[in-house]
């Protein structure tokens, strides 16, 4: 589930879009009944599933039913919420269904929409959550020939401001203007339907897996002139850093005294700064360190740089992030100083999936351009560019990767390729394999 695209603009943080996602331990159906649909016995089933709590039924559904990779770390965020409550169907076709859902712990409220292909079984083809600000109200929008072209206009000259290489900005806005001339979009009357068609015929041109183009079923609050997030937008923010725990999942101690930190995003480190403390205090003493990344999307490459703090004995220059409409290059380095024990020449080893994303690969990334650390698991999935997102109309909203990191050492980034592993395994093996490879290492100290 995602925040309002409106308040996705986070200056030169590296986020993911999917960054509001709510599970819980149950779901109270507030007298609202689910249509018999395939797209009704979808939602029902992602409920169900999402729900539980139980991580064989999530697997289950994963395979079967949603094979999109969207909710690939929903166990991760199921602390969050005290549940989800469904509050009602906006609407409802037999392919399509959008509703409203509520969290238990708390007062937001979120537009969804599932989208599926119909089959043996019937699948998922899009879904997605968006939270909403207060006192949003749902619109039933039919786009037509002019509303669709304000869109396709208004994305393109975003791009052709902001996106990070000008040159395949304008490849893109060729792309879509080809797409439109043939008549590819006339059928689409959906605003999610048209966000989606558009995101994956931007990708096609550009392979950048940042770059997305978002729709909301509300009307977004004006714009203020004033940048970066509200008030109340950080506090919220905050408050939902320090109820999922900054996206530390666990810290304990391994056998043969092995720290073992499973981390899935890199918050803001003014909020999540002393939650890194503890934990590495906590691995503090251990002869080697396992970083648990395989779930990691990304985050706040201030972050990154913090938590690095501990592997390296001295400031260290880890990476940089070029921005291309500002022609500014902003450099990251580690912290001269850190409360508690750092590793020193302690063994580092990194976990990654696929799924390591963003924040994600820059940390193993560096690591590994610095031959500080083993990597261990499958090549990740290969997003380097900072996001922000720039509005379109009231109703869109297109996520523009406007920065690219400049590694000190290689001076390339990872860009479509990944971070590729020193030692390839399946994501399910990376654990045990590495834990093997430590004990030899501390074997040989």
């Amino acid at each position: 589930m995602r925040r309002s695209p409106g308040s996705i603009g986070l200056g030169r943080r590296m986020i993911r879009v999917a960054a509001w996602i709510f599970v819980g331990a149950g779901v109270t159906f507030c007298q609202t009944s689910v249509p018999g649909t395939p797209a009704g016995h979808t939602l029902q089933a992602w409920l169900d599933a999402f729900n539980s709590g139980d991580e064989a039924k999530l697997d289950a559904y994963r395979k079967t039913v949603d094979r999109t990779g969207t909710f690939a770390t929903a166990t991760s965020f199921r602390k969050q919420t005290g549940g989800l409550d469904l509050l009602e169907i906006d609407s409802s076709e037999p392919l399509l269904i959008k509703f409203k859902v509520k969290e238990k712990a708390g007062p937001t409220v979120a537009f969804g929409s599932i989208r599926v292909k119909d089959g043996q079984p019937v699948t998922v083809e899009h879904i997605d959550l968006v939270a909403a600000p207060p006192n949003a109200v749902f619109e039933q929008m039919k786009l037509d020939a002019a509303s669709r072209k304000l869109v396709i206009d208004g994305v393109g000259a975003k791009l052709t401001e902001f996106y990070v290489y000008p040159e395949s900005a304008q490849k893109m806005v060729e792309a879509l203007q080809a797409h439109e001339k043939r008549g590819d979009y006339d059928s689409v009357t959906d605003g999610d339907a048209l966000a989606q068609l558009l995101t994956d015929h931007l990708r096609e041109v550009s392979h950048d897996r940042h770059l997305n183009l978002r729709f909301t079923p509300y009307k977004q609050p004006a714009e203020t002139g004033e940048k970066g997030p509200s008030k109340d937008e950080v506090a919220q923010r905050r408050q939902e850093m320090e109820r999922d725990n900054c996206a530390f999942r666990k810290v304990e101690v391994l056998e043969n005294n092995v720290g073992y930190v499973k981390l899935d995003a890199f918050s803001d480190p003014a909020v999540c700064g002393p939650t890194v403390v503890a934990a590495m205090n906590f691995v503090g003493h251990a002869d080697g360190i396992i970083f648990d990344l395989r779930d990691n999307g990304g985050g706040d490459p201030k972050m990154v740089a913090f938590l690095l703090s501990y592997v390296f004995d001295q400031a260290t220059h880890v990476n940089d992030l070029y921005n291309r409409k500002e022609n500014l290059t902003e450099q990251y380095w580690t912290s001269p100083y850190v409360p508690g024990p750092r590793l020193g020449d302690k063994p580092v080893f990194v976990l990654t999936s696929k799924d390591t994303f963003s924040g994600g690969e820059e940390f193993s990334y560096d690591l590994k351009s610095l031959k500080r650390a083993t990597i261990v698991g499958e090549t990740t999935g290969g997003g380097a560019h900072p996001v922000r997102g720039v509005r379109v109309n009231d109703h869109f909203t297109v996520g523009v990767p406007f920065a690219r990191a400049v590694n000190p050492v290689s001076k390339t980034d990872w860009e479509g390729t990944g971070v590729v592993p020193d030692v390839p395994v399946k994501a399910d093996d990376a654990l045990e394999t590495a834990e093997k490879l430590m004990a030899e290492k501390l074997q040989k100290k």
